[in-house]
């Protein structure tokens, strides 16, 4: 039977009305947006990243809840993903400094003694007998040797491995330096320079490696509350230890003492990162990983109260020392108080500002010998009330101000002697290291 065979018949054609029509159009969309629902759902079960899925998503303009976004083939064991903004820039700073910051170890011959024992009655035994031997300990100096007396930090800030630290880092004489760096290695290190006005030096890394430096960040920029972060070698023995904190404070003026240095330093920033013995000479970071500060000193006994030398005082010294192979510094050469209303009132002044010119607490020279101050002719009992028409206060000290200048440069000072305002004019002289 060919097909031509088959019986035909005559379907009636149907006529369909427009509910029927829209009735049809609603139950394919509930189809396609069932199959949509199961597709995404087997899509998130299966293990896409949360982008991917945001990204399809959002051209369909459609927005699921991040906690039915999770990776369920995401173990608990897996490695750490930083939780917020501000910690993953602590983690990046701290990967971005860790190698240029280093470990500084200062060695130097030290006597090395023995004990013995010895009879001070010896002479008397003829007369007492042996059982009255009488001998007691006492020590003698039995040559030298190398032994590590002190550590503390630096960071490297050039390719040739120039080194920034403390200066009471490498104070000590005679002494021995040795620089090791993030990645296990040793070297011999050489001072080449100590700033003779702030608690800073360059060693030199002696080797023909290439290292990688630091960047240097904006230090007039920072606001307290920012948060900062403190890398340094603890207690001379944890490496590389991390602490994060915030700028406590600007414009801090201390009086800091160690390795047998006191010294006066002004204008440092005070900040509760935890620097711990050791931590000498590291840096102080911002988030971006750039260096704002060396860490130079803590309050005992207080909790976190540490203070850092503004990196920008020091990027004009490290430039002067590029130029000239040196650290020098404008000189006036006077010693002096800054003049507060209870100085006033102790020493009966006419005035509550400026720098009383006096003598040191061990009755060192007011002025001193030979000094651009000896030879304008300033005296002890002088008060500078300015400096080329700036008010000395204690906010802004005569040191702060004398910064502003270089060596050679005339100023004129108004100056206070016996009641009656002078002028006199001065021509800085230099201070070096």
């Amino acid at each position: 039977m060919s097909m031509d065979d088959l019986p035909k018949f005559n379907i009636p054609k149907m006529r369909v009305s427009s509910h029927a029509k829209k009735t049809a159009l609603w139950l394919i969309l509930v189809i396609v947006i069932s199959s949509f629902c199961g597709f995404t759902s087997g899509i998130i079960s299966g293990g896409i990243y949360y982008n991917q899925i945001e990204s399809f998503l959002s051209k369909l303009n459609i927005r699921i809840p991040e906690q039915h976004l999770q990776n369920p083939n995401t173990s608990p064991q897996s490695s750490y993903v930083a939780q917020d903004t501000q910690e993953q820039l602590v983690i990046r700073a701290v990967k971005k400094v860790s190698p240029s910051v280093v470990s500084i170890i200062i060695s130097k011959n030290v006597p090395v003694f023995e004990e013995y024992f010895s009879n001070p009655f010896k002479e008397f035994q003829q007369f007492f007998g042996e059982p009255f031997q009488f001998e007691i300990p006492q020590y003698r100096q039995k040559g030298t040797e190398k032994r590590e007396i002190g550590g503390g930090t630096g960071f490297i800030i050039s390719e040739d491995g120039m080194v920034l630290t403390n200066k009471h880092v490498v104070s000590e004489k005679d002494a021995e330096y040795t620089v090791f760096t993030n990645d296990g290695k040793k070297y011999p290190a050489k001072v080449l320079a100590k700033d003779p006005a702030q608690d800073f030096a360059i060693l030199k890394i002696e080797s023909d490696r290439k290292f990688r430096p630091v960047s240097f960040g904006d230090s007039d920029k920072l606001q307290i509350g920012q948060t900062v972060i403190a890398i340094g070698n603890a207690l001379g023995e944890f490496r590389n230890t991390v602490s994060v904190g915030v700028v406590s404070g600007l414009g801090r003026t201390i009086t800091a003492s160690g390795a047998g240095l006191v010294e006066t330093i002004e204008d440092v920033i005070q900040t509760d990162a935890a620097i711990n013995r050791g931590n000498s000479g590291g840096p102080l970071l911002n988030l971006k990983g750039e260096v704002v500060g060396i860490n130079t000193a803590t309050v005992v006994g207080a909790q976190n109260i540490g203070f850092a030398i503004p990196i920008d005082k020091v990027k004009i010294s490290i430039e002067k020392f590029k130029q000239t192979g040196k650290i020098t510094y404008p000189f006036l050469g006077v010693r002096y108080v800054l003049v507060t209303k209870e100085i006033q009132e102790k020493n009966n002044l006419p005035v509550d500002y400026g720098a009383l010119i006096a003598r040191g607490r061990n009755g060192e020279s007011a002025v001193i010998p030979g000094s651009a101050a000896e030879n304008a002719g300033l005296k002890e009992g002088d008060i500078i009330l300015k400096f080329n028409g700036e008010k000395i206060t204690t906010q802004n000290s005569l040191s702060k101000i004398i910064m502003k200048y270089k060596p050679g440069d005339k100023v004129n000072l108004e100056v206070l002697r016996n009641g009656k305002k002078i002028s006199i004019e001065a021509t800085l002289g230099e201070r070096s290291g």
